[in-house]
């Protein structure tokens, strides 16, 4: 059976690649929804730096995706059967001594291996996890919603027993959806989310405190911190954090940046901070985010956060998707209809 891969080959430029399937070991997955990552938007409008780009090209985008099984050897999925799709692949003879999302020789769709725009996706069994009563809107997210379980899971093995108050510094998807995570994972801790824009902030209303970053109060203090800025806002929100963290904090450090930030490292090793890079996730991340996202007050929270674009049908839906992208300040989501 032939495929239709619908690889970028050059910035803003999308075309089909017809490569056969075998039906053999792997599951055969027909995408339903997707949802479009920074990163993919990064590669689409040529962000990325010209090596990158000729380092990753060709390659179709998009890593955040649910579908129907249409074949699985295996037999443990029935057809039609709604998955997620993990993207991250860890190398055959990985043992787990490390987290497989960072050990060496995985690969990871949408970043110099094929994605997800596909007619049909090949993938291991052991990439794929089943779901049952969440919206397929919202399970296009669970990649992005497990990001923030591995984050969290990190925090917890990590940080000191004093938990009483963390702080996230952000107020953009991501931030809102670690806010929800660590409601759905710690529900003790109170939560404090800094941001710059008070209409974004205002959708936080199930967090314990808002705060505008420029006027934090000069006693506010956190135990703990999320960075979720990325970009040229991680210096700002790192700068924030180390001088309100108390002694011996954590910083997870989840915002991605082109660029070298600067870390104000005499204050980190004063208050004897742990800084932690926290990125992409692993199987364990993904059956607790469905897990959570099962949650009904967790998807109804989650809608505040997802545009759904019109559907996808042909590569000048594909060029449409990601133009919408650029003016929605928060996820968005489509149904693949090629």
């Amino acid at each position: 059976m032939i495929n239709h891969i619908y690889q970028l080959i050059a910035a803003g430029t999308v075309s089909i690649k017809y490569e056969d399937i075998s039906f053999g070991n792997k599951v055969i997955v027909r995408p339903e929804y997707m949802a479009l990552c920074h990163a993919d938007q990064r590669y689409f409008s040529g962000q990325r730096d010209a090596a990158t780009m000729k380092k990753k090209l060709p390659m179709a985008l998009i890593h955040e995706c649910c579908g129907r099984v249409i074949y699985d050897p295996t037999g443990k999925l029935s057809v039609g059967q709604r998955v997620v799709l993990i993207p991250n692949t860890p190398p055959e003879n990985y043992k787990g001594e490390i987290y497989e999302n960072y050990v060496e020789g995985a690969t990871f769709r949408s970043s110099g291996y094929d994605g997800f725009m596909q007619e049909l996706v090949e993938i291991n069994a052991d990439r794929v996890v089943p779901f049952g009563d969440i919206d397929p809107k919202i399970a296009a997210i669970t990649e992005f919603v497990s990001v923030c379980v591995h984050a969290c899971r990190r925090f917890n093995a990590i940080a000191h027993s004093r938990q009483e108050h963390v702080g996230i510094w952000g107020d953009g998807s991501l931030a809102f959806t670690v806010a929800n995570v660590i409601k759905a994972m710690f529900p003790e801790i109170k939560i404090a989310v800094v941001g710059m824009q008070r209409q974004k902030l205002a959708q936080f209303s199930f967090v314990e405190e808002t705060y505008l970053s420029n006027e934090l109060p000069s006693d506010f203090k956190i135990d703990h911190a999320f960075e979720c800025c990325g970009g040229g806002g991680s210096y700002y929100a790192i700068e924030d954090i180390i001088a309100h963290i108390r002694p011996q904090g954590s910083l997870m450090l989840m915002g991605v940046s082109e660029h070298q930030v600067p870390i104000n490292t005499r204050m980190v090793l004063e208050k004897g901070m742990t800084l932690v890079g926290s990125s992409r996730s692993g199987r364990a991340d993904f059956e607790k985010a469905v897990e959570i996202l099962e949650k009904r007050d967790i998807q109804h929270r989650l809608r505040v956060i997802i545009f759904e674009d019109k559907p996808v049908k042909n590569i000048e839906d594909i060029y449409r998707v990601f133009q919408s992208d650029l003016a929605t300040p928060f996820k968005t989501v489509f149904k693949w209809e090629v």
